[in-house]
């Protein structure tokens, strides 16, 4: 019986190689479902291989993630790199691709000098570009988004306010993965249609308290982002999604509800945004 849903994963990576067969059962044994998400080609590719080898309860999303260079892979079969509109297309038609992503603007530069010289032009625009054609896609496979954003918030939103205006984004619009933004940033999300996903990172730190109990629980869902950011009490390790159970219990706390509900709830949003049907 699903306990809960990983809306945010990426057990396809190498991280995983070892040992991927058993993280994924032990968490479908504790009862939580996954989405593996696509950042570039390949992972895209093997994200929709690994959830056809599962009859329920793994899924993927395509995409490539904003700072993900084009770069030749003759590992590849299918010979596309980087951006490829039919080639993301033709991934989506997969009966267990569930979104279009992870996508979006990352403008994080690490302080460094020169990378802040080149965001301040082309490579802003570039992303700009990339996450326009996610939208289009989405748009025609009728696919929420999954949205990354990083420090960046008020061009991304700019992006999205304009698309809804052309009725670019669909009904149930999708997801800002991971959310960092701050509460004006939420609430505006909130009136496009957007909901949120929160990971490890609420488990040990406190800045993201006030957003949480200001947006309500049935436009949040949880996540791991696994193999990163692991959750207290498994700091330094390796992620995976069966620890999103501790992301859920610090939600509860944070909202002063139930583990139950916070499960309960989250779950039937993630059936509902990515259509998933759910026993």
């Amino acid at each position: 019986m699903i306990k809960l849903f990983d809306s945010h994963t990426h057990v396809q990576m190498p991280q995983f190689d070892n040992d991927r067969d058993e993280v994924i059962k032990r968490s479908l044994d504790a009862g939580v479902w996954m989405i593996n998400a696509g950042a570039d080609n390949e992972t895209s590719i093997k994200g929709v291989e690994l959830a056809n080898k599962y009859n329920e309860g793994v899924y993927a999303t395509v995409g490539l993630h904003p700072t993900e260079e084009a770069r030749s892979d003759e590992r590849r079969a299918n010979g596309n790199t980087g951006w490829n509109y039919e080639f993301f297309k033709k991934l989506a038609q997969d009966k267990k691709v569930v979104a279009i992503g992870e996508c979006g603007l990352d403008y994080y530069t690490r302080n460094n000098a020169e990378q802040k010289q080149a965001l301040n032009g082309a490579e802003k625009e570039r992303q700009k570009d990339l996450f326009v054609k996610h939208i289009l896609l989405a748009k025609e496979v009728k696919k929420p988004l999954v949205i990354h954003c990083r420090e960046a918030f008020e061009d991304l939103i700019e992006i999205l306010e304009l698309n809804v205006k052309s009725k670019m984004l669909n009904d149930l619009p999708g997801v800002l993965h991971f959310f960092t933004g701050n509460l004006n940033d939420a609430q505006m999300l909130l009136k496009l249609g957007f909901y949120f996903t929160f990971g490890g990172l609420i488990t040990f730190s406190r800045d993201f308290d006030e957003i949480i109990k200001f947006i309500p629980l049935d436009r949040i869902m949880v996540e791991t982002d696994a193999p990163y950011v692991a959750p207290v009490p498994f700091r330094g390790k390796r992620n995976e999604p069966a620890y999103v159970i501790e992301v859920a219990k610090k939600l509860a706390e944070i909202k002063g509800i139930s583990f139950e509900e916070v499960c309960k709830q989250t779950t039937e949003n993630a059936r509902k945004v990515f259509g998933i049907i759910i026993p």
